[in-house]
């Protein structure tokens, strides 16, 4: 059973803090660039907190978690932050633009505080394995600053959108507390849903849902760990503790606005590559369309029909390659697995679920087996990086940086959450869910 519960958010306060001017991306999604460039916006910028320059001579008590604390307690003193009277849930819309389309979109869902569960307890699950390293990072920051600032992202399944149509009865009695424009074009609003009907029905409609974590699995397990550290300094557990939740966006899975883009693979430093070679291997499996074209002036058009195609092929599970010119020919392939294929041959070592998603096809099928590309180099990413955009992985062809790139379509979101609430997990890098949730557009106290 999942339990969610308003919550007393500090947010910015605009008169003193403009949202435009403080709120940020998420931390693993800002560069070194886009830091300095939320440092220049505001001096109450979130960027102080959600990722913080490091300075020479840093060391105890004056360190990039410190300044994080530090900071916080200034901007409430200063009434930068305030915190809102009563507990709330809080209406949460995105508008956008579809990457790579002019198809505009609105994601609807809801802020609250989710009771942490362990993943034996059946009621969160995950879809993607954690690395060590930023759960480090983000656990010294929480017991520094004792506050959340960034969102999870969980997806819930609710064919009768019971919660979406409370949210669009907020949405339509009252303008945003908050409306901000993102560097990628989104529109992010919010509003505070405090009326205690609407909060119970929220809560009972959420009362028998599983729950995936679609985006923030490191802050996750980083909460679970915050919180029974604090369990542990209490000699007790105290149900009713802050630090026994974490602040999550809820979204429902049958939301028209949700959108999963694919993540294209880019290949490097294999040893003895031969195009050829990996054609042959491939052979009994994938039937290939090749898609050559002589100059750059025929490129993008041979491009848009092999994009398209990839697309199109999408349940025949196709997966678009573009090697390097090595014999001469230019050309992007189209590699199609064959009808009545032996999954459980090509794929022995996963399992059933697995094996219907084409990201694990690519791993498992061609990357190991064709190339030689480990499960271990895949994590130290000593042959693989990883592309949103197809013409960025083109690019990296083109200017000899990598040997090849793979293209994927887009996974299903339901496939997600069947293949997660199976206690399966997906590859590195297999969703990303666009756009990203704002961070300090609400903040969670623990």
């Amino acid at each position: 059973m999942a339990q969610v519960f308003p919550f007393r958010a500090f947010r910015y306060n605009p008169a003193v803090a403009p949202f435009q001017k403080v709120l940020t991306q998420p931390y693993d999604k800002i560069s070194p660039e886009m830091q300095q460039k939320y440092y220049n916006a505001h001096p109450q910028n979130l960027i102080t907190v959600e990722k913080g320059k490091e300075f020479p001579g840093d060391g105890p008590g004056n360190n990039v978690y410190s300044r994080a604390a530090a900071a916080f307690k200034d901007w409430e003193a200063n009434h930068a932050i305030v915190q809102d009277a009563a507990p709330s849930f809080y209406a949460y819309t995105q508008e956008f633009t579809v990457p790579g389309t002019s198809e505009r979109r609105t994601r609807r869902g809801f802020i609250g505080a989710g009771k942490l569960e362990e993943y034996s307890a059946g009621v969160i699950f995950r879809h993607e394995h954690t690395l060590s390293g930023p759960k480090a990072d983000r656990l010294e920051l929480l017991r520094n600053t004792r506050t959340h600032t960034g969102q999870l992202f969980l997806l819930y399944s609710d064919p009768q959108k019971r919660v979406d149509a409370i949210l669009s009865e907020v949405e339509k009695a009252a303008p945003p507390v908050t409306e901000v424009h993102d560097e990628y074009g989104v529109t992010h609003r919010l509003w505070v849903v405090s009326d205690p009907q609407k909060v119970s029905a929220i809560q009972s409609a959420m009362a028998d849902q599983k729950l995936v974590i679609a985006d923030g699995h490191h802050r996750y397990e980083t909460a679970l760990n915050y919180r029974n550290e604090r369990r542990a300094q209490a000699g007790s557990v105290d149900p009713q503790a802050p630090y026994e939740s974490a602040m999550m966006t809820f979204i429902n899975t049958r939301s028209e606005g949700l959108v999963i883009l694919p993540t294209h693979r880019v290949v490097a430093n294999v040893h003895d590559f031969s195009w050829p070679s990996v054609r042959r291997y491939l052979e009994p499996w994938f039937s290939t369309e090749v898609f050559a074209f002589a100059d750059d002036a025929q490129k993008e058009t041979v491009r848009a029909n092999f994009l398209s195609r990839l697309k199109a092929a999408a349940s025949r599970r196709a997966i678009g390659v573009y090697p390097a010119a090595g014999d001469g020919q230019r050309a992007f392939y189209l590699l199609v697995l064959r009808p009545g294929a032996d999954l459980a041959q090509l794929l022995p070592n996963v399992s059933p679920r697995q094996r219907e998603l084409d990201v694990v096809l690519l791993h498992e099928g061609i990357l190991e087996p064709a190339l030689g590309i480990t499960p271990q180099s895949v994590t130290k990413e000593a042959n693989l990086t990883y592309e949103r955009e197809a013409g960025n992985a083109i690019a990296a062809v083109d200017s000899g940086k990598a040997q090849l790139s793979f293209f994927l379509n887009a996974c299903d979101v339901e496939k997600v959450v069947e293949i997660a609430t199976a206690n399966d997990v997906m590859p590195q890098k297999s969703t990303d869910f666009f756009p990203k949730l704002l961070s300090g557009i609400t903040m969670y106290r623990v």
